[in-house]
C-alpha cells in the first residue's frame, strides 16, 4: 500500500549535522500526518519531531532548537534536519506516516521506515 524509505544516517562527530528524508509511495490518496521517530536499545520509540497536513509541527523537548522537520508535498517526502548534534542523539531513527490509500480513502492507517541508523561520536 504505502512505502516509506529512509536515507541520510550515519556518523556524525558531536556538534556535527545530518539530514534525514524519507519518500513515501505507493498508492496514496492523503496523508495527514509525517514524523520521525527513534529508539535504542531498553527504551521505547519516542517521537522526536511531527509535522500535519497543515504545516503546523511538534518536537521533543531535547531536540527543540536544534532540529527542523519540513515536508515536500509534491514529492511526499518529510526531511529531519538535525543541527548541533550530541551523544545521546544516538538512536535508530524511524520515518512513521498516517496515510490513506486510494483504494481505502476513507481508513486512515500507519506506516513505518525500515529504520535508519544515527550515531554522535568523537
Amino acid at each position: 500500500q504505502v512505502h516509506l524509505v529512509e536515507s541520510g544516517g550515519g556518523l556524525v562527530q558531536p556538534g556535527g549535522s545530518l539530514r534525514l528524508s524519507c519518500a513515501a509511495s505507493g498508492s496514496i490518496f492523503s496523508i495527514n500526518f509525517m514524523a520521525w521517530y527513534r529508539q535504542v536499545p531498553g527504551k521505547q520509540r519516542e517521537l522526536v519531531a511531527g509535522i500535519i497536513d497543515g504545516g503546523t509541527t511538534n518536537y521533543a523537548d531535547s531536540v527543540k532548537g536544534r532540529f527542523t522537520i519540513s515536508r515536500d508535498n509534491a514529492r511526499n517526502t518529510v526531511t529531519l534536519q538535525m543541527n548541533t548534534q550530541k551523544p545521546e542523539d544516538t538512536a535508530v531513527y524511524y520515518c512513521n506516516v498516517v496515510a490513506r490509500t486510494s483504494q481505502a480513502p476513507g481508513v486512515p492507517r500507519n506506516y513505518w521506515g525500515q529504520g535508519t541508523q544515527v550515531s554522535v561520536s568523537s
